[in-house]
């Protein structure tokens, strides 16, 4: 696959088991979140901002990559700060989908006057900073030990991308 075929749809319950089952297999790799086991579709869908989440489908319309996001506070003086996450399937990773679906996500919340958008990634997850570097994000610092996963104190590398239009 070439950047040229990945197409980019809106996130629909239509593609909820390949979300899911995507986002499952991140979280097997062991360094993509703390999460232990993916939500029901319900609870996914209820946590993320629906103009602001994205599929890339491949030829044959197979969903191979995920992106979305959720407001970080109900406050208003936060209305314009979002988290997101990002997930590409393990086979079809190094083929440009990811950074369509980040830069789809960029497009999509600076329309919306959303003026931060925020991660926390793994320090071990190199493909994934090294991808948020290219599209504008900047280390804000590590939150060392911040959670336990599997047993274990794990670091988290805090990044964002605040809009050089918006700020």
């Amino acid at each position: 696959m070439t950047d040229t075929e990945i197409r980019l749809a809106p996130m629909t319950a239509e593609h909820a088991d390949a979300v899911l089952a995507i986002f499952a297999a991140g979280i097997a790799s062991g360094d993509s979140t703390f999460e232990t086991r993916p939500p029901s579709w319900e609870a996914f869908d209820a946590a993320r901002l629906p103009g602001h989440r994205f599929v890339a489908l491949d030829a044959d319309g197979t969903v191979t990559g995920w992106v979305a996001c959720s407001a970080v506070s109900a406050r208003p003086v936060y209305a314009g700060v979002v988290e997101h996450s990002l997930y590409v399937r393990p086979d079809r990773g190094g083929r440009g989908i990811g950074r369509a679906l980040l830069e789809a996500l960029i497009a999509s919340t600076e329309a919306a006057g959303i003026w931060t958008i925020q991660s926390g990634i793994f320090p071990e997850n190199t493909a994934s900073l090294a991808l948020h570097h290219r599209c504008g994000f900047r280390v804000i610092g590590t939150r060392e030990r911040v959670g336990r996963h599997h047993g274990q104190w794990r670091d988290v590398i805090l990044v964002e991308r605040r809009s050089p239009t918006l700020v």
